[in-house]
């Protein structure tokens, strides 16, 4: 299939009305949303990368989409443009990064049960995950003498840099998070402000710990990346 052919390159305006400068842009995105085809899906959303020319990783589940891909402004557009039309994957946001080469040189679209793997435990983050807080929320929240800040990245992670005072787990992948609840359990009469990278693996987190009796939990909206 060939690629369309899109206009020379100018400057646009993302939906925030940021102007977009440099020649390439790094898009971070994912949505939980129900996806019974998603295999099927999956092929077809291949075949559309291909055909606009952009590059990345994108992984397709039943649960949603979680990806990362870059190509020019005007590229991105139509991905992001083809996504938002699309009523399952409605209200998702991009975060977007300007760069001056592209992130990656090739595409690829696979399909996993889960975007996020959550070892054996199943968890309903449509209706369960915690309430959002925009970075200003988090930052006036999170000094509160009933809270506890919880970092649900792994140990590599978390090692590198985290929130002052923020309750950290010795997990190497997040799907031994579940495995974590009894060390957890003291903090259930608690406010519990839980953050990660992006926010996907936090919705996931916030559900879990909600199913299993925490009455009291938040997580940053975004992640590190968005309150940065």
């Amino acid at each position: 299939m060939k690629n369309i052919n899109l206009p020379p390159h100018k400057t646009i305006r993302s939906a925030t009305g940021t102007l977009l400068m440099k020649p390439y842009n790094t898009l971070l995105y994912y949505k939980y949303t129900h996806l019974p085809e998603a295999e099927k899906f999956a092929e077809q959303h291949l075949k559309f990368c291909k055909t606009i020319g952009v590059k990345g990783r994108i992984l397709v589940g039943n649960e949603g989409i979680n990806g990362t891909c870059c190509g020019t402004p005007e590229q991105c557009k139509l991905y992001m443009d083809n996504l938002l039309n699309d009523e399952r994957f409605g209200g998702i946001e991009f975060k977007i990064d300007e760069t001056d080469t592209p992130s990656f040189s090739k595409i690829f679209v696979r399909y996993k049960p889960e975007i996020v793997h959550f070892g054996q435990t199943q968890v309903n983050v449509w209706e369960h995950t915690g309430n959002y807080l925009e970075p200003a929320e988090w930052e006036k929240m999170m000094h509160d003498e009933d809270v506890v800040v919880l970092d649900a990245r792994n140990k590599l992670e978390w090692e590198l840099g985290k929130f002052k005072n923020a309750v950290t787990l010795d997990i190497k992948t997040f799907r031994e998070f579940p495995d974590k609840l009894n060390e957890l359990n003291q903090y259930k009469n608690k406010k519990v402000l839980a953050y990660c990278t992006g926010g996907i693996r936090c919705e996931k987190a916030t559900a879990f710990l909600r199913e299993n009796g925490f009455e009291n939990v938040f997580h940053l909206h975004g992640g590190i990346i968005r309150y940065g």
